[in-house]
């Protein structure tokens, strides 16, 4: 499996008139092409920041971060849909801002909408939407311009328990029949576990990786059927007591 991301030995401080306040120190990791990574730590532990050195908009004090910024979609914690535009309309704004708006880009899109269930809902304003269908409709923004990694920043945390659980079984889904790689960043450990092919754990601040799990679930599960399984409680039994280990 090729790696389409490398974090060497990389640290990043943030300073400013009261001085230097460490962020990330020693972190590495790698990424391969169709991974699913989960970022788990304390709060206050750098994993945004490490989201901000992988998107480009951070630059490392000190290693190095091996990737094309260009092939990374970013998708927040909140949809950001502009309520004057029609769900289209949203889902077609990366290609707008890119320039890459053609009818190949445009077929593409409406394919994406066709496939995950939105194409009926194409026309309409985000506030007519479900939670789900808007967490979907980004999604979609984001694969439209095609990248290679997925940044995913704790995306459901905005939505209640049983919408949460439903959107993020839909989004693993379409992720990996996209077969796109994706990081995902989450403070609830049982997502976390659902979600990943790996967890990797960060210390609290500086952040740096304290330990990394490796999921080993039958590839045909869910994210919700993930949860049935005596696994499941195996490594969640593991990561609860790694991550106590993390509160003073």
């Amino acid at each position: 499996m090729q790696n389409i991301l490398e974090f060497h030995e990389v640290d990043y401080a943030y300073h400013s008139m009261d001085g230097e306040v460490p962020a990330l120190e020693n972190i590495n990791f790698t990424v391969g092409e169709e991974e699913f990574l989960v970022i788990v730590g304390p709060s206050g532990c750098g994993k945004s920041t490490l989201l901000d050195l992988i998107f480009g908009l951070l630059q490392p004090e000190h290693g190095s971060v091996i990737g094309d910024p260009d092939a990374v979609g970013y998708m927040l914690q909140k949809d950001h849909l502009f309520g004057w535009r029609t769900i289209e309309k949203n889902i077609l704004l990366g290609l707008e801002i890119q320039h890459r708006l053609t009818p190949d880009t445009r077929a593409y899109a409406t394919e994406l909408l066709k496939k995950y269930g939105l194409y009926e809902f194409r026309k309409k304003r985000p506030s007519e939407l479900s939670g789900g269908m808007r967490q979907r409709a980004a999604l979609i923004r984001t694969l439209v311009t095609r990248p290679q990694l997925l940044l995913l920043d704790e995306p459901f945390s905005a939505l209640d328990y049983q919408t949460r659980l439903n959107v993020a079984d839909d989004i693993g889904s379409i992720i990996r029949s996209e077969k796109k790689s994706a990081i995902l960043v989450t403070h609830d450990l049982s997502e976390a576990i659902s979600m990943g092919d790996r967890i990797l754990i960060l210390s609290a601040r500086p952040g740096t990786v304290i330990r990394t799990i490796d999921l080993a679930f039958n590839p045909a599960l869910s994210s919700i059927e993930r949860r049935e399984t005596d696994a499941f409680k195996q490594y969640f039994s593991e990561l609860w007591k790694e991550m106590n280990q993390l509160v003073p």
